[in-house]
């Protein structure tokens, strides 16, 4: 929801002029947005846990709690229904645009602040159970798909990315309405740690925070100067591999939009029928995992699919689909260039 006094109209603005707009200048709040209940509802959960401490929410760049700050940030995107549709295609997904999914984030980004509050990282057991806290964090984490160390909640194994992370994760599943984490985790290690996180809210959950809420919320976007479009680049270029397009230009360049025959093969088909070989011989030659080839395939797949790509020429395609695969699990993938012949 736009703030009074604000740049006007900007909802019935085309993508471009809301692109050079700065994201300050949208007035955007947390008040009467579509966010707003999704954050009451997080209080009542915690209210129906006991817990009487709930960390304020504001409009941020991307999901976080800034390190060591009870307090939550929401992508300013989720404010309104406009900005969630240019998100999507800047970006190509809207990260908690479901209600479901939301929530699930709110959940997590909810464990770290109330870690933080209390501080519960600096204790013996937290780190017992969790790992050192002050382990550095990395762009990239090897995990193990089917461990039971770990609760699963976010997806992509990240209870497994950090402490802080396995944390939040825990406390995300202890908190979810009908979860019944006793009797799915029972058998898992990790119910050691969803009793520790039980344990530990019955004990804190009535205390006050000793750590307080910061007056200027890190990376606000009530204070960002830049312009949408600027966002997004430097949204794309920190995201790296991780962005959803980034491969992309290859994809393009190894099948066509236009093809030439009047029933062309789907792309994504011909990765669906050869995914068993290029990944079995991908992996024999780079001695990479065949659970992240697999993933691999599965993003080549989907943007195939977004971008309308087909094949013309099965033997070529499979091969070079082979290839690509290879160079990015070796570490010498470079983007395509743009321009196309």
């Amino acid at each position: 929801m736009a703030a009074p006094g604000q740049t006007a109209d900007w909802q019935d603005m085309t993508d471009d002029e809301i692109l050079n707009l700065r994201v300050k200048d949208l007035g955007l709040r947390i008040k009467g947005s579509p966010v707003e209940p999704l954050i009451d509802k997080l209080y009542e959960e915690l209210a129906a846990h006991g817990i009487s401490f709930h960390p304020a929410c504001y409009l941020a760049d991307e999901w976080l709690t800034p390190e060591g700050e009870p307090i939550i940030g929401i992508p300013f995107c989720l404010a309104h229904p406009r900005l969630k549709r240019l998100e999507r295609r800047m970006m190509y997904e809207v990260e908690g645009e479901t209600e479901e999914s939301c929530m699930k984030l709110l959940r997590h980004e909810c464990g770290h602040a109330l870690n933080y509050a209390w501080r519960l990282h600096s204790r013996t057991r937290w780190r017992q159970l969790f790992g050192p806290f002050s382990v550095a964090y990395s762009q990239q984490y090897d995990y193990q798909p089917y461990s039971r160390k770990f609760v699963i909640h976010l997806g992509e194994h990240y209870a497994q990315a950090h402490p802080d992370e396995d944390f939040a994760e825990t406390f995300a599943v202890w908190l979810g309405p009908n979860n019944n984490w006793r009797q799915k985790y029972h058998n898992w290690p990790a119910i050691k740690k969803l009793q520790y996180v039980d344990s530990a809210m019955k004990k804190h959950g009535h205390e006050p925070p000793v750590v307080p809420s910061p007056g200027n919320p890190p990376w606000s976007a009530s204070r960002m100067t830049s312009t949408l479009q600027s966002y997004y680049n430097r949204k794309r270029k920190d995201l790296g591999s991780d962005f959803r397009g980034y491969y992309d230009d290859s994809l393009r360049s190894l099948f066509t939009d236009a093809p030439r025959t009047r029933s062309p093969e789907k792309a994504a088909a011909l990765l669906r029928r050869h995914r068993r070989p290029i990944i079995d011989n991908v992996a024999r030659w780079t001695g990479h995992r065949k659970y992240d080839l697999h993933q691999l395939i599965d993003r080549f797949i989907a943007r195939c699919d977004a971008l309308r790509l087909y094949a013309e020429d099965e033997a070529d395609n499979a091969i070079g689909a082979a290839a690509l695969l290879a160079a990015i699990a070796t570490g010498t993938h470079r983007p395509a260039a743009r321009t196309r012949v």
